[in-house]
């Protein structure tokens, strides 16, 4: 599950000439920014009128993800970017405004398993019912309403178009961000389910795709309690995944096509390649103690054999000499050793794909 910062959208939803929309917004940015910046949090303004939304114009159904219009493709790249939204609502005639319910509903997948906030104004009311109509609308699209709310009573809170200040407002402002980010992150696992990128995993329930940088923490983690029982096997600990920092870790990531399992936001398993000329370097496969014997390795070999493409002749992987369970696990599904051990302990194995196998570079584990 990535770890990148969350990018946290407050949508002033009023277009209304001198409305008080705009003041709002400004007052939840600054009750909430050290909060955020604690949190590790992006809180993007976003203006519903800025948008140039016209009343919902695509002939096709917002579930198709086919979008004519650029107003359009812009709204959907905004919302797709996002982690969780907040948004800033008055009402009207016991409603939400128009310019809300049509920013709803121009996207569709977009929109799933994010959270939604919000803050109301009004008089009678404070606007809730605006929020409990709002409700009813992004339920269907998956969007998760937050139960935390502001509710700002104009006749009280308002004097010549500001907000008084109050404390106790600034602090349901706060717990209303906790409660988003926390649903943000919670929800995180399914967002990813539904990326483009992600691949129906070996295990039910399971994911695959390609890790980036931000997946740097949860593969450091990986990699210290896994190759802890190659430290063992092996009598040392001049292993460098047991050792490697997440900065050096992303900096790897960078360069090399790393293949993940997830499932419930756990990375599962992990294997690297890496092409050099006509041969592709392998290494890294890890799988989680506990799911072990499951078929996880042997998905994750045969998923990165296909991501090597057809300029790579042969694969090349280094193990401990003394890792004998792994092994046994290479030479399984094709690989075998090549005459050639490294002093620092380790063996080579290659599978050959369209060429003769040749001596491998400089041993190294991988």
């Amino acid at each position: 599950m990535s770890t990148r910062p969350l990018r946290i959208l407050a949508l002033t939803c009023s277009t209304r000439p001198g409305a008080l929309g705009p003041e709002v917004g400004r007052w939840l940015l600054e009750a909430v920014s050290p909060r955020a910046a604690e949190l590790d949090v992006e809180v993007v303004p976003v203006a519903l009128g800025d948008l140039e939304l016209p009343f919902l114009d695509e002939e096709e159904s917002p579930s198709s993800g086919v979008y004519r219009h650029e107003h359009t493709r812009r709204w959907s790249a905004t919302v797709d970017a996002a982690d969780g939204f907040i948004a800033v609502t008055p009402e009207y005639n016991h409603a939400m405004p128009a310019t809300l319910k049509n920013a709803l509903d121009y996207l569709g997948s977009e929109w799933a398993w994010k959270p939604i906030g919000f803050v109301s104004y009004g008089y009678t009311a404070a606007g809730t019912r605006a929020v409990a109509h709002a409700k009813q609308v992004v339920t269907p699209l998956r969007l998760v309403p937050t139960g935390a709310t502001v509710a700002i009573g104009i006749g009280d809170a308002v004097v010549d178009g500001r907000l008084r200040p109050d404390a106790g407002r600034d602090a349901t402002g706060v717990a209303l961000l906790d409660e988003v980010v926390r649903l943000a992150h919670a929800l995180r696992p399914m967002r990813e389910r539904g990326r483009a990128d992600s691949v129906p995993g070996p295990l039910p329930g399971s994911y695959a795709r390609r890790l980036t940088p931000h997946d740097a923490p949860e593969v450091t983690v990986l990699q210290r309690c896994c190759w802890t029982e190659e430290a063992v096997a092996n009598d040392t600990l001049a292993i460098p995944p047991l050792h490697e920092s997440p900065e050096e870790v992303r900096e790897w990531l960078e360069s090399w096509h790393t293949t993940g399992v997830w499932r419930d936001g756990r990375l599962l398993g992990m294997v690297r390649i890496r092409t050099d000329g006509t041969d592709c370097h392998l290494g890294r496969l890890a799988v989680v103690p506990d799911l072990r014997g499951r078929g996880l390795g042997r998905w994750l070999l045969r998923a990165v054999e296909a991501a090597a493409g057809p300029q790579c002749h042969r694969i090349l992987l280094f193990t401990g000499t003394r890792s004998l369970r792994n092994i046994d696990l290479y030479r399984s599904v094709g690989y075998q050793p090549v005459p050639l051990t490294s002093p620092d302990g380790t063996v080579c194995l290659a599978k050959e794909l369209s060429a003769p196998v040749s001596a491998p570079a400089t041993p190294r584990w991988g």
